[in-house]
């Protein structure tokens, strides 16, 4: 069993996917070729976003947006702890500091009612993570922005497809920035991300910035990175594309199906909650346990992968941790200890899932799990 299977999706898009390459391969232009404006093009109509710069990874996209907000040494950025590193990474190589505010113990994303009490004359913008692939509550943190004159960028590196109120993630902050690593909800073959907004400076900045801040050939009129999507990678994800409705449907109703098989199996396993007014495309299918190495040992035992996401929150971090107390941020701690990420994707076989659901049914009875809590 696959933890991601990539091996079967190439199957079902392989025409589409080979013609994009070949494409590519015949008119030579493997930097900012076509396909790259074309895929801009084809993610703001699909995101609904007003501005799309394709860029390296999902990590340049997020260090791209905060020097197209002029982030200095000293800024304040909020954050989230519990989240891959490099949400805090780009704020700290900037010469930032990350604010850590935790998160709600029953969606693991951000806690927006604590965001305004870590506010303070230094704070230059909120960066919720959209974990998981469900949006965070981006109204309750988009008022406390507009109250505080700040900028909010979505990290949306697991949420790409996902809905908030009506809105596709990526529309729904001033900036945001998705991932397209061969696992996310939309990937390509390699490394690739891009950067949305609906600010016209903001993209303008962002473009010139991904090419080492270049306003036309050899004139740098900012200072810049090398950020660009190569040309090849942008043909891959535009060949994913075309079934990527049908797969965000699909992980909508597997993630459903989890849910369901876990409750009815009775084990004590803690369920992610989604809230009601979104969605959650399930980047990782992810539930909470208790003696998590027995369960994965049971499940590794049974041919079945496993992960975790996140095993030590930010704040743990040496990297990162700056001068936030240990026992900060309960939540994430509870968590980092507790989450179990199961296979997840568009072509999991309903089979698949059964027989995952009854191994970790039985493996959390048999190592003594208790129930904490689930979600809906």
């Amino acid at each position: 069993m696959q933890f991601t299977d990539l091996k079967a999706q190439y199957a079902a898009l392989k025409t589409s996917i080979d013609a994009r390459i070949q494409r590519v391969l015949d008119h030579g232009q493997y930097i900012m070729g076509p396909e790259v404006k074309e895929l801009e093009s084809a993610l703001t109509a699909y995101s609904g976003a007003p501005h799309c710069v394709a860029v390296a990874s999902g990590t340049e996209a997020l260090l791209i947006a905060l020097m197209a907000i002029g982030l200095k040494p000293g800024d304040e950025v909020i954050t989230t702890p519990f989240t891959f590193a490099a949400t805090a990474e780009v704020i700290v190589l900037l010469g930032g500091v990350p604010v850590y505010v935790d998160i709600e113990p029953d969606t693991c994303n951000i806690d927006a009612s604590l965001i305004e009490a870590r506010i303070t004359p230094r704070t230059k913008a909120i960066m919720p993570v959209s974990l998981y692939g469900q949006v965070a509550d981006m109204e309750a943190i988009n008022q406390i922005a507009l109250r505080h004159g700040l900028v909010v960028i979505e990290d949306a590196a697991q949420s790409f497809g996902a809905t908030y109120q009506g809105k596709k993630s990526c529309n729904v902050s001033t900036i945001a920035c998705t991932s397209f690593f061969p696992s996310k909800p939309l990937g390509c073959y390699g490394d690739g991300g891009a950067l949305f907004t609906s600010d016209a400076a903001i993209a303008q900045a962002a473009r010139e910035i991904r090419v080492h801040g270049q306003s036309g050939r050899y004139h740098h009129t900012r200072v810049g990175v090398g950020g660009r999507m190569d040309t090849l990678q942008c043909a891959v994800v535009l060949a994913k594309l075309d079934r990527f409705d049908w797969e965000i449907q699909r992980r909508l109703a597997l993630g459903d199906r989890y849910g369901r098989l876990i409750r009815a199996s009775g084990a004590p396993v803690q369920l992610l909650a989604v809230r009601p007014d979104r969605d959650c495309v399930w980047a990782q299918y992810t539930v909470m346990v208790d003696d998590r190495p027995a369960v994965q040992a049971a499940l590794q035992a049974e041919g079945i992968p496993t992960a975790v996401h996140y095993p030590k929150p930010l704040h743990h971090q040496p990297a990162y941790a700056a001068d936030c107390c240990p026992d900060c941020n309960p939540h994430s701690i509870v968590a980092a200890q507790r989450v179990l990420s199961l296979p997840m994707s568009a072509d999991l076989t309903e089979a698949d899932q059964d027989r995952v659901v009854a191994v970790l049914a039985n493996a959390c009875v048999t190592s003594g799990c208790v129930a904490v809590g689930s979600g809906a």
